[in-house]
């Protein structure tokens, strides 16, 4: 078994998720006491929150390689990066890095075109929903994006700063982000990319009926893949 390497803290609620279903998935694949062999570099997430809002990536971005290499260092043959939006730095977080490292949209793309989806619906920070670097991967391969209207999208990004990575989870604000995705399914939307990690300490497939691509879920399944 290969040693998953993972960058997390950003949330450490997401990151918790990401530690339970690797092994969980481990466990259900090898049998008997198996767990995975892992190295978690948890960051402090308030300083690159704090550097999100001033705009400030490049420095973001060096406090992330400087995660990777310590998980390059302590022994990690891959590793993985436990959040959505950070992956905005992605070229400055693997710069100098020898080890493979995964990425969340890429994996989620291909869960997607696994299912023959042509147009989906992302949810995810402003950052995320806004920026190019998280929609390029999937239109990259084909598929086209659609997003919330700047209301909603502003809906969004305040519940997953405000409650979500605080480990709020509020009925009132599940509806909300359902109502949403509504909108989007009436655009033509076949199904929805949770495309924050915390997104799915909110809503689960059950609550859809279109497909829930839970980027947390993909991710952490496809680091066991590799690791085995």
């Amino acid at each position: 078994m290969k040693i998953i390497g993972l960058i997390g803290g950003m949330s450490w609620e997401s990151t918790l998720t990401y530690y339970k279903i690797i092994n969980e998935e481990v466990k259900r694949q090898l049998g008997g006491f198996s767990s995975a062999r892992c190295i978690i570099y948890s960051v402090d997430f308030d300083p690159i929150e704090k550097l999100q809002r001033a705009d400030k990536w490049e420095e973001s971005g060096r406090l992330l390689n400087e995660a990777a290499k310590s998980l390059e260092r302590a022994g990690a043959d891959f590793f993985i990066l436990c959040t959505n939006t950070m992956h905005k730095v992605e070229a400055q977080i693997v710069d100098g890095v020898k080890i493979p490292f995964y990425h969340i949209a890429e994996m989620t793309a291909d869960e997607i075109i696994a299912k023959k989806i042509g147009k989906i619906a992302l949810l995810g920070t402003i950052y995320t929903m806004e920026g190019d670097f998280y929609k390029s991967k999937l239109i990259e391969r084909g598929l086209e994006v659609i997003v919330p209207d700047k209301e909603d999208r502003e809906t969004v990004n305040r519940i997953i700063f405000g409650e979500l990575c605080m480990g709020r989870i509020e009925a009132d604000s599940r509806q909300k982000y359902l109502n949403i995705i509504s909108k989007m399914v009436e655009q033509g939307a076949q199904g929805v990319i949770l495309g924050c990690t915390e997104i799915g300490l909110l809503i689960k497939q059950e609550d859809l009926t279109i497909p829930v691509f839970d980027t947390t879920i993909i991710h952490a399944k496809k680091a066991v893949e590799k690791a085995l």
